[in-house]
């Protein structure tokens, strides 16, 4: 295959870099494939930070408004789309920079996903149902008791992830953290990934949850809730979903919402530095004030 192969731009929410992205676009002749696990949802926009019709009419966007919000998403059916974007992107022998957060992407994208069965859908929706008469929480616990490691890295609140690693436990009996150790055999890479001060990085998230609710997060929530997103328990995870869902059937008020959704991208923010941290791989940039980043990104990229 002719091309040059993809490189990786990393780093937490709100830091910058799908700025970054279109300002090396401006340099290197590249095309950008999203990894972002709510930036494929048609409709799911400021919630997402998803680029602009402007910026994807000027830089090529893959991975982007390919799903209805009803539609189910896995890291595997990522690696399958963006390896498929990636070799045409190289046929036109431009560059396939591959930009998001969402760690189990780009992990499954760069080496590969491991190979466990998939459980009954019998089991699946059992443990669902479970989630929504007991809460997430109950599946936390559940899981902290066969897979602390696991339970260590999911969020309390994450019932994708949740329910995938129980099915898995539950169906192999194995814990889902001893799948992903055989899985974890990095492959060579170029992985750059951008960071801030902690406290510039939290200031930006706020900034940026008081921009959407300024550019109407909420109208759009009432948007989703109309299209159906409450049957996707991939949709739900989008930060905002469920805290602007309470506030909407008066559970909390907006105020409460918007401070939570504060909370949560912090807390989001720091699970993707501890993610990226621990891959070998990445070379950190940090972000600056004069853009003087975007040159060294260019320059690791090279020719």
């Amino acid at each position: 295959m002719n091309g040059p192969r993809p490189v990786y731009l990393v780093g937490p929410t709100g830091v910058g870099k799908s700025a970054a992205a279109l300002a090396l676009a401006e340099r290197i002749p590249l095309e950008i494939v999203s990894a972002d696990s709510m930036q494929v949802y048609r409709g799911l926009d400021i919630l997402s930070a998803k680029p602009s019709r402007d910026d994807r009419a000027r830089v090529p966007h893959h991975l982007v408004d390919i799903l209805d919000v009803t539609q189910p998403f896995s890291a595997a059916a990522f690696r399958r789309l963006a390896q498929q974007a990636i070799v045409d992107i190289r046929r036109r022998k431009k560059l396939p920079l591959v930009v998001g957060g969402t760690g189990l992407y780009v992990k499954a994208l760069a080496d590969g996903i491991f190979d466990a069965p998939e459980a009954a859908s019998e089991t699946r929706n059992q443990l669902l149902a479970e989630a929504k008469r007991s809460g997430p929480e109950q599946l936390h616990a559940r899981l902290a008791e066969v897979d602390p490691e696991a339970a260590g890295r999911i969020a309390q609140h994450d019932v994708q992830r949740l329910v995938r690693a129980l099915e898995v436990y539950e169906t192999t009996g194995r814990p889902i953290s001893a799948h992903q150790t055989e899985w974890d055999r990095p492959q060579p890479c170029l992985m750059l990934c951008l960071r801030l001060p902690r406290e510039e990085l939290y200031r930006r998230i706020e900034a940026r949850v008081d921009a959407m609710f300024d550019a109407g997060v909420v109208e759009e929530v009432e948007r989703l809730v109309e299209a159906g997103i409450e049957q996707s328990p991939t949709a739900m995870q989008a930060i905002g979903i469920a805290e602007l869902i309470g506030a909407l059937r008066g559970k909390h008020s907006l105020d409460e919402a918007k401070r939570l959704i504060k909370t949560h991208t912090r807390r989001y923010a720091k699970r993707q530095l501890t993610w990226f941290r621990k891959d070998a791989r990445i070379t950190w940039h940090d972000v600056e004030a004069s853009n003087s980043h975007v040159a060294a990104l260019a320059h690791a990229i090279g020719p």
